[in-house]
């Protein structure tokens, strides 16, 4: 089974005392009918490159330590499919070292291209034949279940657990997919 997952929320936490509500603010654009991420302006993104510093953004250990020795006792194939944009990508190749991903995962992507990250996900997703997907961005994973009917989408929160749609299901722990997939 080819698995794929977010980076950020999944694997490595968002700082410290800043509230859901304030980085979905400043990384999605206010439309009343599409779904939009903003590219940040330059000083954004030195703003934004200095909240992704490894002091800020500690690792999520227990999900890093599962799907660690999930890759290693099972037959699955797991990837890491980020929509960090370009500007990151020195804070994210030095995250991937220091978390030792490229041991874990078949293979990672990242949106160094600076797309749309729905729609770099969806791209990615066809490109591997995902058959699960796991992901914290709610709205993200509601615009994929209509472009991909034969993944399986997990909706990764602290609040509930339980079916969302016909192929998306809300989650509390990453183990909960290997559960509901057997």
């Amino acid at each position: 089974m080819n698995i794929g997952f977010d980076l950020d929320k999944i694997f490595i936490n968002f700082p410290p005392l800043v509230p859901e509500k304030v980085i979905d603010l400043l990384y999605k654009e206010k439309t009343s009918h599409e779904l939009r991420y903003r590219i940040p302006s330059r000083m954004e993104q030195i703003l934004r490159t200095f909240s992704h510093h490894p002091l800020l953004r500690l690792p999520i250990t227990e999900n890093i330590d599962f799907i660690k020795d999930a890759s290693l006792s099972n037959k699955n194939k797991y990837f890491l499919i980020s929509s960090r944009f370009g500007f990151l990508k020195k804070r994210t190749d030095d995250l991937v070292r220091r978390h030792h991903f490229d041991k874990i995962f078949e293979a990672m992507y990242f949106n160094y291209d600076n797309k749309q990250p729905h729609q770099f996900k969806e791209e990615i997703i066809k490109k591997i034949n995902l058959d699960v997907f796991v992901d914290d961005d709610l709205q993200l994973l509601e615009y994929l279940i209509g472009k991909n009917s034969k993944t399986k989408f997990y909706w990764l929160n602290n609040k509930i657990r339980k079916p969302l749609k016909k192929n998306l299901f809300a989650i509390r722990q990453i183990s909960e997919i290997f559960a509901s997939n057997n």
